[in-house]
Formats: C-alpha cells, sequence, structure tokens
C-alpha cells in the first residue's frame, strides 16, 4: 500500500476470528519482553474522568510502540457509567512503523477481550505457587470470559475452576467460552465469596460493582496469589497488607488504582511485572507469601493482539479501505 489508507475493522469483522490462547499469550509475552528490554515504548495510560460527576463518565487513551510488529499504536476509550455496557466504546488505531503508513482503525473490545486474560494467565505462571491447584475467577463480564481458559493454557495442573457471578448471561458465556477450549473440563460455580478465596490458590477479581464483599488479601491461604483486573471487587488495603506486590505499570497503578494507596498516598510495589517476566525480578520472594498483582491494561499489549487480528481480517477479505486523507 503506497497511499495512506486505513484498513477498518468493525466489532463484526473481528468477532469470529480464530485465534487460540496461546497464541495471544504468546503475543502479550513478547509484548511485554520488548518493553523490558528497552525496545518498546510505553508511556502511562493518560486517564480523564469528565466533569460531570452524576454521569460517571470516564475517557483515556494510551500510547504505545511495540518492537515485535514494528507498529505505533493509540488507544482511545470512552465510557458512560461504570458498569454500563452499552455505553462502552474503545477503538485502536496502527501505524506501520516500516511503511511510515497508517495500517488500520478497529474496534478494540475484541483486543481488550484477549489480552487482558493473557495478561493474567501470564501472572500466574510467573507469580503463582508452584504446586497451584484451585482458581476462584470473580466476575462474568467481558474481560473474564477467556481467563479460565487462558488460566489453564498456562497451568495445566490446575484440577478445580470456581466461578462467582451474578449476571446468569454472563456465567452462561463464560461457560460456553471455557467449553470450548476445553470440552472435558467442568467449572464449579460458588454462591459464598470469602469462603472459595479461602479455598483458593489463584483469585481473579475481575468484578465492577461488585455484588459480594469486597476481597480481603487476609482471607487468602499461605502462598495464594490475588490478580486484580482493574476491580472494584478488591479491598483497598489489599496493596499494603500483602506479603509481596507487583502491579503490570508501577506509573498506571497510580492513575487507576489510586484507591489502593496508603493513608500517606504512597502505593509501593516490589517490583513490575514486565521484570518479573524477563528474569530480573521474582515473581515471589517465599513460598508463603500472599502475593497481589494489580493489573491495568497497557498498549503494549494491545497493539501485538490487534495486529495479530487485522493480519487475519485482511486474509479473510473482511474491512474496507478507507482513504481518510485523500
Amino acid at each position: 500500500m503506497s497511499r495512506p489508507e486505513l484498513h477498518l475493522f468493525t466489532r463484526s469483522d473481528l468477532a469470529d476470528l480464530e485465534i487460540s490462547p496461546a497464541e495471544v499469550i504468546s503475543a502479550v509475552r513478547e509484548g511485554y519482553l520488548a518493553l523490558a528490554n528497552g525496545a518498546s515504548r510505553c508511556p502511562t495510560k493518560l486517564m480523564m474522568p469528565l466533569p460531570e460527576a452524576a454521569r460517571d463518565a470516564v475517557s483515556y487513551m494510551m500510547l504505545g510502540y511495540d518492537a515485535n510488529s514494528q507498529q505505533v499504536g493509540f488507544k482511545t476509550s470512552y465510557r458512560q457509567g461504570s458498569d454500563n455496557r452499552e455505553k462502552y466504546y474503545t477503538v485502536i488505531s496502527l501505524y506501520d512503523d516500516t511503511t511510515g503508513l497508517p495500517f488500520a482503525l478497529m474496534d478494540c473490545d475484541r483486543v481488550g477481550a484477549s489480552r487482558t486474560p493473557a495478561t493474567t494467565a501470564l501472572i500466574a505462571e510467573a507469580c503463582a505457587k508452584p504446586d497451584a491447584r484451585s482458581v476462584l475467577m470473580i466476575g462474568t463480564g467481558v474481560q473474564g470470559h477467556n481467563t479460565l481458559p487462558y488460566l489453564l493454557t498456562v497451568l495445566p495442573k490446575l484440577d478445580r475452576l470456581m466461578l462467582y457471578g451474578t449476571h446468569p448471561d454472563g456465567i452462561d458465556s463464560t461457560i460456553e467460552v471455557f467449553q470450548r477450549h476445553f470440552p472435558d473440563r467442568e467449572i464449579e460455580l460458588v454462591p459464598d465469596v470469602p469462603s472459595a478465596v479461602r479455598e483458593s490458590d489463584v483469585v481473579v477479581v475481575a468484578s465492577g460493582r461488585a455484588a459480594h464483599p469486597k476481597v480481603e488479601i487476609s482471607w487468602m491461604r499461605p502462598g495464594g496469589l490475588m490478580v486484580s483486573v482493574s476491580s472494584k471487587g478488591v479491598a483497598s488495603s489489599a496493596l499494603q497488607k500483602a506479603d509481596y506486590a507487583i502491579a503490570t505499570s508501577e506509573g498506571q497503578l497510580g492513575v487507576t488504582g489510586s484507591r489502593f494507596a496508603a493513608a500517606d498516598g504512597s502505593a509501593a510495589i516490589d517490583a513490575e511485572f514486565p521484570d518479573v517476566l524477563a528474569g530480573r525480578a521474582p515473581g515471589r520472594r517465599t513460598p508463603t507469601d500472599r502475593v497481589f498483582a494489580f493489573s491495568s491494561g497497557m498498549v503494549i499489549t494491545d497493539i501485538p493482539v490487534a495486529h495479530a487480528l487485522a493480519t487475519r481480517a485482511i486474509a479473510a477479505g473482511r474491512g474496507q479501505r478507507v482513504r481518510l486523507w485523500s
């Protein structure tokens, strides 16, 4: 393509494209490693709550460069209402740094629903205790649908898979997605969050304005791992009370995880996850550490997944080309 054109992909163009959990996890892993090694760039997310508080609306954008795909990405998101999926819109645009030309403009819903559980899986692989056998998934929104199959992809020895949710459609969707990947395995629905947390080696909290008690790190058994997917369902003391704490980005912890700060405003962590993945920091200090991990979406993981989906969509003859600059 010699003239500046964008491949434009809608949500339906991308919805049924095949990409396996292993492929997404590999792309996200390589995205983090390129950042840790200094080849990629990923400034802290810019978030702006809108001034009319009654709407509870927020907008944010992320900018980054992925060295592996050699793509620059801009992701923008807008949401009116904390838990209103009908008023949540997210878009990513990609620019090819090898040609200097725009590449794609696409809905980012599928991208986020893939890279987020891939990050959770990688955190569990690096930070869960070696003999972890049980996992609890709290939340059945879009971000949670892929979590259990992605976790089982990297931790195949997990033998107890628990799910807590309050929305019947979300529960059904989560089970349907899981059985598509692991038809011979079953998910156990649990009614009581505190009890289930106490029985879990890994707890993933992806609930919004949760219909459950806020999860305390102290509920977890020694050696447990709690992953907060920017969730409001986690007690604000979790970071301070954990034996070991990591975040995907310390800068973004200050933006989207300010509720975890101590009384003096500090929110110290022991390591950033890209450094853990690169082997420069441990995933935990001891087998008995209760580890808290704060996962905030980073465009450095959106870009490779978006690029993979876009190339598949082009090969499938989907989308359209738009010459915005003509």
